[in-house]
């Protein structure tokens, strides 16, 4: 699947490179021998921004896969089953998700 939405793939890059940096900032910190509860702080603050992210993805994923089925021209029925098996499989993303 691509990200149809040119402003929340841009968006996605952002958020993406500000987590990066927010991890370089805590390797700083541990060369640095920084204090224990800041180092804490900080990891919480990029599971928290990873967190942000992967929502962000799995919604803009979850849309993308649903009018992809809604435009599908099969029987209600087996329009329903793969619908019910998107909604599966992004469970099951969001359930590997940080």
């Amino acid at each position: 699947m691509k990200i149809q939405d040119v402003d929340t793939k841009d968006k996605l890059i952002q958020r993406l490179r500000r987590i990066e940096g927010q991890l370089r900032g805590v390797q700083e910190m541990l060369e640095e021998e920084r204090d224990c509860r800041e180092i804490m702080q900080q990891l919480s603050a990029v599971h928290a921004a990873v967190q942000g992210a992967s929502r962000m993805f799995l919604q803009e994923y979850a849309t993308a896969c649903l009018v992809e089925l809604d435009d599908e021209t099969q029987p209600g029925s087996s329009r329903r089953e793969k619908r019910a098996k998107v909604i599966q499989e992004m469970i099951n993303l969001l359930d590997k998700a940080p």
